[in-house]
């Protein structure tokens, strides 16, 4: 397979970077590639050792990055990490809101605990760290730099899926809410972004999606979370004045 990197040099020098939901898959991935590129890179989430291990990566290859073990759902937490990066490295101007969970069942089989963390992780938590980090994103906009806040969405926010309805409308809220941010912060030079990738091969927590994954990669050649990491790269690397607002990426072989 060929290398998804196609950026070279570091177009994102002097970027201060947070990526959420980054202890595995596409927000690991990213974190490495936008530090390869330039970025001092903050990382959030629960799983401290895997952050640490992952800052030892990043800081191996020459880059500069933080772990901060937060769970995004509790919003003092994320307050605190925004504070610590603007002590730390000064105000963030990328921020990755990737942080969510895939949790799929029939609606009548009435799995509500996984409804409920659905709800909180993908929506209550992307909404914390839009709260936190907002105000860097302004104030870097403000003093003439690139300002981004990219939220990680589905193709799953528009396609009808049988046994993702919880999942699916959690996706839809982040693309709708994305379009109706920009509204607001495009005109202060905040570019807001969705990208709704389609079967990416990465870490899922639920048995029942693993399985669907595991029976399509065997049929497509799915998406792999560097080519996730490559997007969200040139999405904050082109100039200023350019918002790509809302990529969807599939496997070229994905039908649905």
């Amino acid at each position: 397979m060929m290398s998804a990197a196609l950026l070279t040099g570091t177009p994102l020098a002097d970027r201060v970077a947070v990526v959420s939901g980054a202890s595995s898959g596409m927000g690991a991935v990213t974190a490495e590639r936008l530090a390869e590129l330039g970025a001092t890179v903050v990382v959030l989430a629960r799983r401290k050792e895997r952050l640490d291990s992952l800052v030892k990566n990043i800081e191996a290859a020459g880059g500069t990055a933080l772990a901060l073990a937060v769970d995004v759902t509790d919003r003092a937490a994320v307050q605190s990490a925004a504070d610590q990066v603007a002590e730390r490295f000064g105000k963030a101007d990328l921020v990755f809101n990737n942080a969510g969970v895939q949790l799929i069942s029939g609606i009548e089989e009435l799995k509500v605990d996984d409804w409920q963390r659905q709800i909180d992780l993908n929506i209550t938590g992307l909404m914390n760290v839009i709260a936190a980090f907002l105000p860097h994103l302004t104030d870097s906009a403000a003093q003439g730099k690139a300002a981004d806040l990219i939220n990680t969405s589905s193709i799953a926010a528009t396609r009808i899926l049988a046994k993702f309805s919880i999942y699916s409308g959690t996706k839809a809220y982040i693309s709708h809410l994305t379009r109706l941010l920009r509204v607001e912060l495009g005109p202060k030079m905040v570019r807001v972004a969705t990208i709704e990738p389609g079967m990416v091969d990465t870490e899922l927590p639920d048995p029942d999606a693993s399985k669907l994954m595991a029976d399509l990669i065997h049929d497509i050649d799915c998406l792999q979370s560097a080519d996730i990491a490559e997007t969200v790269a040139f999405m904050a690397a082109v100039p200023r004045h350019v918002n790509l607002t809302e990529i969807t990426i599939m496997p070229t072989a994905q039908a649905i």
